[in-house]
């Protein structure tokens, strides 16, 4: 057994999501499985394990999406399977906001609003705090975060979206800077197996 892969999981998986997580992994050097984007996600555990284990390079970056599915859906079953997998490391989870209802939320270590300003507590869907009394971030494919070991949750958005601040076609620069705060966080010295 070698060591395991380091991944950093972001809770969206859409069209748009899917470009603007595809520019902030190259934008950190990660490598993004684009194969994981899908709203909802279509891959299991272990077809995301295959996928991972043939990435170029770390950190892997993977797109889980449960489209609102109340309950565990797909998205959430594949995060519990890829945390719970003694090949893999998740360094952290950029919970992304919607608008689903009846969630029990995540706790976030911090947020990324849509200023990309770092902001203690969750943010909404639109990336503002303002407003927001409670303590978790509530996200149709996060209800499963409090449950699994997860170092480092970073909150922020709908990736892609908050008003085009976080467009792809600008450089994701709200997402590149989450996914930059979680490699921080983790502890992650950089290194890569090419």
């Amino acid at each position: 057994m070698g060591k395991p892969i380091n991944i950093i999981v972001v809770t969206d998986g859409d069209k748009m999501a899917q470009k603007t997580v595809e520019t902030a992994a190259y934008n950190i050097g990660a490598r993004c499985i684009s194969a994981s984007a899908g709203n909802p996600t279509r891959l299991t555990g272990e077809q995301l394990i295959y996928l991972i284990k043939r990435a170029a390079h770390e950190p892997v970056v993977v797109m889980l999406d449960d489209k609102g599915k109340h309950g565990m859906g797909s998205g959430e079953s594949a995060l519990a399977y890829l945390a719970r997998h003694p090949d893999i490391r998740i360094l952290g989870v950029l919970a992304v906001a919607s608008n689903t209802e009846f969630t029990h939320g995540a706790h976030v270590d911090l947020s990324v609003d849509c200023h990309g300003e770092l902001v203690n507590g969750p943010v909404d869907k639109l990336g503002q705090t303002s407003g927001y009394t409670d303590d978790v971030l509530y996200g149709d494919t996060v209800e499963v975060l409090d449950e699994l070991d997860l170092p480092v949750i970073i909150g922020i958005g709908d990736v892609g979206k908050m008003d085009y601040a976080d467009h792809h076609a600008r450089g994701a620069p709200l997402t590149t800077k989450a996914l930059q705060e979680i490699l921080k966080r983790s502890g992650y010295d950089g290194t890569r197996c090419h």
